[in-house]
């Protein structure tokens, strides 16, 4: 049965998700810019520099999995069409999410394991590591009774109604702390190395005017990319709070 919207807030939503998009597409051109001008690139297998391998981590998680998510749900509320079909769209975007959203924390593991450096030691990824197993159980809900009955839905398995926004705003707070802020011990761990310099005693941030490892223009660079991510989930946000389908 197809849905009838209230023109008025679908043209709300619409707007909202333009502008979701352009946040997203801007997000993703400073990632980007991130991995591959500062950082030096991506490769999973490299065996001579651990960092190209946390460098997946970020790439995968904001490129893959926090974008698709917010497709997903805006997927869900706004594509004009039949709900069963909004429904399997839906569902397909978070079985690549989730997918993406795995790869993303093996990289991260995988890079621990190569340098030699200990797993769960920030707050980040605490918070990563709830945010993937709601969302598994959010996709297993989903997927394991969306075919059933009503009738025949196991009470016991219905998460609460709010899981997918606590899903959603542990996701972003994630990605907010996914910097080189200090607050973040793993990743100023990670990033305040020595300098290749004679006397490598002497931090980067000691020598050269940088901070934990990151020049002023690179910290700015990741700034505005948490940035653009907050704003693409506040958009996110706002297109499933309005009340445009009658």
């Amino acid at each position: 049965m197809a849905l009838t919207a209230n023109p008025k807030f679908l043209l709300a939503a619409t707007h909202a998700r333009t502008v979701a998009h352009i946040l997203a597409l801007l997000a993703v051109i400073l990632m980007l810019v991130w991995v591959l001008h500062y950082r030096g690139g991506a490769n999973l297998r490299s065996d001579a520099d651990p960092e190209l391998i946390f460098n997946v981590h970020p790439l995968v998680m904001s490129l893959g999995f926090i974008v698709v998510i917010g497709e997903a749900i805006m997927a869900y509320r706004t594509i004009p069409t039949e709900k069963r079909v909004r429904k399997f769209i839906h569902m397909m975007l978070h079985f690549v999410a989730l997918t993406l959203g795995i790869f993303g924390i093996y990289a991260a593991f995988k890079y621990h394991k190569e340098s030699a450096s200990p797993d769960m030691l920030s707050l980040h990824s605490w918070l990563g590591i709830c945010t993937i197993c709601l969302f598994g159980l959010q996709g297993g809900e989903g997927g394991g009774e969306g075919g059933l009955p009503r009738p025949c839905r196991a009470p016991s398995l219905r998460l609460p109604r709010l899981q997918p926004l606590v899903v959603w705003v542990l996701l972003l707070l994630a990605s907010a702390r996914s910097g080189g802020e200090p607050g973040d011990g793993e990743a100023a761990a990670r990033l305040r190395r020595p300098c290749d310099l004679p006397d490598g005693d002497l931090h980067c941030g000691d020598r050269l005017g940088r901070q934990g490892g990151l020049t002023v223009s690179e910290m700015q660079l990741i700034n505005f990319t948490g940035l653009f991510i907050l704003l693409f989930g506040v958009a996110v946000s706002i297109v499933v709070a309005l009340p445009k389908i009658v």
